[in-house]
């Protein structure tokens, strides 16, 4: 398994960004498939957004689709969300998570797919 640590979460008003970064550790990233999920409070854990090894497909949630891009740097062993146009609603945990894949034009988009998890950063939006 690969070891996650996220960064950048915090408090930001509606409309504002942030961007979130997730660095991995222990394994060949390039391996793995990633994803961004979040968790606010009372609901259940979701998919936000997730990406191929290589970084070239990507999906994207509904509710976050022209506001938020999730994107890799393999040479730094990170991947990155920027968020954009934040709303109050997209106030919760998030995660990012891991997958090793034999296959390079995938992306996973449910929890029990992964491998690895980071600890969670949270993400507060006021209105």
């Amino acid at each position: 398994q690969v070891q996650l640590v996220e960064s950048g979460g915090g408090l930001v008003q509606a409309g504002g960004s942030l961007r979130l970064s997730c660095a991995a550790s222990g394994r060949t990233f390039s391996m793995y498939a990633m994803g961004w999920f979040r968790q606010a409070p009372g609901k259940d854990r979701a998919i936000v957004v997730a990406v191929t090894r290589s970084g070239s497909m990507t999906y994207y949630a509904d509710s976050v689709k022209g506001r938020f891009t999730i994107s890799r740097d393999n040479a730094k062993n990170t991947v990155y969300l920027q968020m954009n146009s934040l709303k109050p609603e997209d106030t919760a945990v998030y995660y990012c998570a891991a997958r090793e894949s034999t296959y390079s034009g995938r992306y996973y988009l449910t929890d029990y797919e992964y491998d690895s998890w980071g600890q969670g950063t949270q993400v507060t939006v006021s209105s």
